[in-house]
């Protein structure tokens, strides 16, 4: 694959224009050679959705220690302590089992990398969709306070539809029910533009940005 620097450069200044977002770009099935190139290009955020994609990459770049590295897909328990070492930001908190193995591997191992999380919410209500039901976030908020995780904000995926706007404005109700100081990460390659509008603070941008 190729970088599409015409449509990088674009979702940069659209970005620009909304106070406090951010371009998280997500690298999933993209090339170490197209990831080292936009390193070189001065982009330091990424989002992989894979622990082991992600460690098979990101291990072998220089400076890694610079990288802004996030999971934005689903993390298994079994891959909680390779996910701490490996990524900077956890996107994909969607259960208290998964905060309660967190807890219980920071708490062992001594030097890790996360320092952030955010909750995933089902804002759509999807069975094939990974995300904490909307009816349960406060509960899953207050566990993972308890057990010490720095929750930054929340995080979803609204349904294939022409109309996501309904689910990012509920994405904020949520957010301001219990703290409007938290963030969002929302808004993806089709509707990133729309979630802007939204307040989010977070976009994740793969597909429109790498070029088959």
């Amino acid at each position: 694959m190729t970088i599409n620097y015409e449509n990088l450069n674009n979702c940069k200044s659209n970005i620009k224009k909304f106070d406090n977002s951010r371009l998280l770009i997500v690298t999933k099935n993209q090339s170490l050679d197209d990831i080292e190139e936009l390193i070189n290009s001065g982009y330091r955020m990424f989002g992989e959705n894979r622990v082991q994609e992600a460690k098979l990459k990101y291990s072998s770049i220089n400076n890694f220690e610079d990288i802004n590295l996030h999971l934005i897909g689903p993390l298994q328990t079994n891959k909680v302590k390779d996910a701490l070492m490996l990524f900077d930001t956890i996107e994909s908190i969607d259960r208290k089992k998964l905060v309660d193995e967190i807890f219980k591997v920071t708490n062992k191992t001594p030097k890790i990398k996360t320092n952030n999380y955010y909750i995933q919410i089902n804002i759509g209500s999807e069975d094939q969709k990974f995300g904490v039901d909307k009816s349960e976030v406060f509960e899953l908020y207050e566990h993972a306070i308890s057990k010490n995780l720095s929750i930054e904000g929340f995080m979803c995926i609204p349904p294939n539809t022409n109309s996501p706007e309904k689910y990012f404005q509920e994405m904020n109700i949520i957010r301001d029910s219990l703290d409007k100081g938290l963030k969002l990460s929302m808004g993806m390659s089709n509707d990133y533009l729309l979630a802007l509008k939204n307040n989010s603070n977070i976009v994740r941008i793969g597909s429109l940005i790498f070029n088959d």
